[in-house]
């Protein structure tokens, strides 16, 4: 009974004491203590060699070893599998590599220039419009006043789908403007932007997708002087307040009288320079007064009501703003080109 008692003590303290920090560790444990041919299966074998009348005593000490080194082992396991984790964390982290920068984007400088634009004809009082990229004739061509077969139509290399060819790629934002009218009483003043299409060869001064913007006013007694005096302070919010317009007669279907936009060169300032080609000059666009006809055909009184609209390329003045070069740089998405307008957004 002694020598039980002694060897039972011996084997606890041994499991209490046992570290295991590998599988091959574990099994060990549990071979060694609790397995078929353990060291606890051995204790409760000799049993038969005690007098009855301690046999219950040594049972129950025998019991509370089973139990504990079970629940020794149990742990042993838990501390094995957190180890294990670790190690494969620590193997897949290598902490002592140098911190990686988050290298986030930047606004596109069209998008910078378009929300430029927006906000100062939001001070005016336009509203933003935006409409379908795919148009029928009617919108694109008959109510600006192209009437079919004109010579006008001409003025514009068009996308038509294939199967209807009613139907087209819009070749300007001036589709937006009928829309408008089709559907809003005056007054009505809107600032149309969206992509245009038109098939045109790919090279740094043209694309066959760019980017319009259109403005459109509608009221009574619109005259020429609130077209110019519009135009003259969005140039100088834009530009520089040392930035002058030009009016050039010229000829659009849709508006009567009609005139092309220019402003003073940003670089030489009026001087003189390749940019400019030595006149001191940049054209950046076209206006005019809004033909009657159009007017009637979205169904606005031309007696009662006039209107001024104006047009001109995204690209064109981000070129402009930024002395950008080559039209083709807008749509090739080279970081290093885009990376030089991160601190402008």
């Amino acid at each position: 009974m002694e020598d039980i008692l002694s060897k039972l003590h011996y084997v606890l303290k041994e499991v209490e004491e046992f570290q295991a920090d590998s599988k091959d560790k574990l099994e060990r444990f549990k071979s060694v203590f609790i397995g078929r041919k353990g060291v606890v299966t051995e204790l409760f074998e000799q049993m038969k060699e005690v007098a009855p009348e301690h046999r219950k005593e040594l049972g129950q000490q025998l019991n509370r070893l089973k139990n504990f080194a079970e629940d020794r082992y149990k742990s042993l396991v838990d501390q094995v599998s957190e180890l294990t984790e670790s190690k494969s964390v620590s193997l897949s982290q290598d902490l002592t590599l140098p911190t990686i920068p988050e290298n986030l984007g930047s606004v596109h400088p069209l998008t910078q220039v378009r929300w430029q634009i927006e906000e100062i004809f939001e001070r005016m009082g336009f509203n933003i419009s935006e409409g379908r990229e795919i148009e029928d004739d009617w919108h694109n061509f008959s109510a600006l006043n192209f009437p079919p077969d004109h010579p006008a139509r001409d003025m514009q290399d068009t996308f038509f789908i294939e199967k209807n060819p009613d139907i087209l790629l819009r070749t300007h934002t001036s589709t937006i403007q009928v829309r408008v009218m089709e559907t809003q009483a005056p007054p009505i003043r809107t600032l149309c932007i969206g992509r245009v299409f038109r098939n045109e060869a790919i090279s740094a001064r043209a694309h066959c997708i760019f980017h319009q913007i259109e403005g459109l006013y509608v009221d009574r007694n619109v005259g020429f002087a609130d077209l110019k005096q519009t135009l003259l302070h969005f140039v100088k919010e834009l530009f520089g307040k040392n930035t002058k317009i030009r009016l050039r007669p010229s000829y659009f279907p849709f508006t009567e009288p009609s005139a092309e936009l220019d402003i003073s060169c940003l670089i030489c300032k009026g001087e003189g320079c390749n940019m400019c080609k030595h006149t001191g000059w940049v054209e950046i666009g076209g206006t005019g007064m809004v033909d009657p006809n159009v007017l009637k055909s979205s169904g606005i009184d031309p007696v009662e009501f006039t209107g001024f609209a104006f047009g001109m390329g995204l690209e064109r003045i981000t070129n402009l703003k930024y002395q950008i070069r080559d039209l083709r740089l807008f749509t090739e998405n080279d970081v290093r080109f885009l990376r030089q307008f991160a601190t402008l957004s």
